[in-house]
């Protein structure tokens, strides 16, 4: 094991997938330190989670800048300059060009709330996926870790974990389990594979590594 690695988390609201990551760390569990919370939005509640953990936080505001090229050029620059070794995007609803993926390659994971790649890309985000998990009638969706390529949720997975859909499920009560079920676990643990260095891609598809490094 190397020096710990520095994570920065992305996040655009509530923070619920953040506040996992924080109790992970908080038990010794992370493998790394969550150096850095960036919001898309002031009023993002995630930035007071942050702050009540003492982890500095980092506004950038998608409205004040032209595009998305310059969002993409000053999220990296701020990323870059943090000396971040991982990008986790939890729950952030802005969208960035390859300035981002190129700046670091391999080293941006994504939570997404499905079993990709059913109920993925475009459009399909929050609870519009688990709306159209139950318009298809599936009986088992849950939660997928992927590293994020340019493509949306196309990029190799880590992790995935599935959870039961219940016939009388909302959306809401589906999103609640699957967080509760999947996402706060997976997305931890993909976090602390990557720090141990047991993450690989190859053929886009990833390798996890034993704890021997085999």
């Amino acid at each position: 094991m190397g020096k710990v690695k520095k994570i920065a988390v992305l996040v655009s609201g509530g923070g619920t997938n953040l506040q996992a990551l924080i109790d992970s760390q908080k038990r010794g569990e992370l493998g790394g330190e969550i150096a850095l919370v960036l919001s898309s939005r002031p009023d993002a509640f995630a930035l007071e989670r942050a702050k009540s953990n003492g982890i500095p936080t980092l506004v950038l505001s998608r409205r004040e800048y032209a595009s998305v090229a310059e969002y993409s050029r000053a999220l990296a620059d701020a990323l870059v300059e943090g000396q971040i070794d991982l990008v986790v995007l939890a729950g952030f609803l802005t969208i960035l060009d390859e300035q981002v993926y190129e700046a670091f390659p391999n080293k941006i994971l994504n939570v997404h709330p499905a079993l990709i790649p059913s109920f993925c890309g475009k459009g399909f985000y929050g609870l519009r996926v688990h709306e159209a998990a139950l318009e298809k009638g599936v009986r088992l969706s849950g939660a997928t870790v992927h590293i994020v390529t340019p493509e949306c949720d196309a990029g190799p997975i880590v992790l995935q974990k599935a959870v039961e859909v219940l016939e009388d499920d909302t959306p809401e009560q589906l999103q609640r389990r699957i967080m509760e079920q999947a996402e706060w676990i997976i997305l931890p643990e993909a976090v602390r594979l990557f720090c141990e260095d047991r993450i690989t891609v190859e053929n886009g598809k990833v390798r996890i590594l034993k704890e021997n490094g085999k």
